[in-house]
């Protein structure tokens, strides 16, 4: 029986468990028919998680202990061999086969999609890039995750395993994007890999990253007719009667992440503190704050807008990369449909606004008004309160006015 490709969800994991449920008689038989389901469809060696320790997942069986279950025969970083039940192997969200254990994992009552990088923490551990994973006479395409001044964290596009990668012009490089590189030479130091070579091109496929979309909780309905539009007297905005006619919308907050967030406070986190660094005048620190954020969870989009800002009045081609990222990286959440509101009012749409507006003011900056007017048009869509100022930024832009001549303006 073939595992059916696509979409993971409850109905297709369901359909393949009524598949082995009619045809199996037993407990046993259906261990056996999910273990051969899984066999088919997994690759082996496969990399996976137990309680938090990366590990190697060599083979799958069933030893004929329904308590048991299948088990996964595993090995550890140091070499050690372990057999261990296959529920309790935590599998990254996209790897071949996982709609297989996603199914016996629901079986079980388990959650079913229960994997290793919906987890949010700056001291997550990770599997290594290896000698055998790099082939030295072919271009290697790496996630960038954070830079350093000479250094990147990366991790290797197909199989998730991290690599530092050592580049002359890596300082430039923009966590998020996916970079070609043209190897030299491979080397371990202090048990953690690297690699050197030089950066041929860089791209940003957000789908290409296999993230997991950030949640969105639901906030009610928005309702234009209660709405502020102004006094009663005043001419109502060209924008704004479009936003009344398509009438009452469901109103959403998006999930923040911000790894290393401890909870005792609204001010104790790593972004508070990059804002008190930048404050200080410690760019570098800041930066570097921000930096292990992105290397910690991609999707903090907090930390690509700040990113952002730091270039943004000197090099808005360099700025408009960092909103770009967390821009699209958040728009994973939203479909290709969305309809919805993210108003302002809940504090966990601001990063995502936040990236918006400075992606459409790089626009701008940049000369590009016809790409400028749609960000702030969608802008007004979502947040039709407009704490940002979107409704000023698109008058001038529709207007013709250069973002220098509008600054002249203010």
């Amino acid at each position: 029986m073939a595992c059916p490709a696509g979409k993971m969800d409850m109905d297709t994991l369901d359909s393949i468990i009524a598949q082995i449920l009619t045809q199996a008689s037993g407990d046993d038989e259906v261990f056996q028919a999910f273990g051969q389901l899984i066999k088919d469809t997994v690759n082996l060696p496969a990399d996976g998680f137990v309680i938090g320790e990366p590990i190697v997942i060599t083979a799958i069986e069933y030893s004929g202990n329904a308590r048991r279950g299948l088990t996964a025969a595993c090995r550890r970083e140091d070499g050690s061999d372990h057999v261990i039940a296959l529920s309790e192997v935590m599998f990254p969200r996209a790897f071949t086969g996982g709609q297989a254990v996603a199914a016996y994992r629901r079986w079980l009552g388990l959650d079913p999609f229960c994997a290793w990088d919906q987890t949010v923490s700056p001291n997550r551990r990770h599997h290594k890039a290896t000698s055998d994973d790099i082939d030295l006479s072919s271009p290697v395409e790496l996630v960038i995750l954070s830079v350093k001044e000479r250094t990147a964290r990366c991790r290797l596009l197909e199989s998730n395993r991290i690599i530092t990668l050592r580049a002359g012009t890596v300082y430039n490089a923009i966590p998020g994007h996916i970079v070609t590189i043209h190897p030299k030479k491979q080397w371990r130091y202090g048990g953690h890999p690297y690699l050197s070579g030089e950066i041929a091109s860089a791209r940003l496929d957000v789908q290409a990253l296999n993230l997991v979309p950030l949640g969105l909780a639901d906030r009610g309905v928005w309702d234009p007719r209660e709405h502020y539009w102004g006094e009663e007297d005043e001419p109502l905005e060209e924008w704004a009667g479009p936003i009344i006619d398509s009438g009452p919308r469901p109103m959403f907050e998006m999930k923040q992440v911000i790894p290393g967030e401890s909870g005792s406070g609204p001010f104790d986190d790593p972004i508070s503190r990059a804002v008190d660094l930048t404050h200080a005048g410690e760019i570098e620190e800041a930066r570097k704050v921000l930096m292990e954020l992105c290397q910690a969870d991609l999707r903090c989009l907090d930390a690509h807008s700040h990113l952002g800002n730091f270039v943004f009045d000197y090099s808005p081609q360099k700025a408009i990369e960092h909103y770009e990222v967390g821009l699209r990286i958040g728009e994973l959440s939203l479909g290709d449909n969305f309809t919805g509101v993210l108003a302002w009012d809940f504090m966990d749409n601001r990063p995502f606004l936040h990236c918006m507006q400075g992606y459409g003011l790089c626009l701008w900056r940049l000369g590009r008004f016809k790409a400028a007017e749609q960000i702030f048009t969608r802008m007004l869509w979502l947040n039709p309160s407009d704490n940002q100022g979107a409704r000023f930024f698109l008058d001038e832009v529709k207007s013709g006015i250069t973002w220098e001549d509008g600054q002249k303006q203010s």
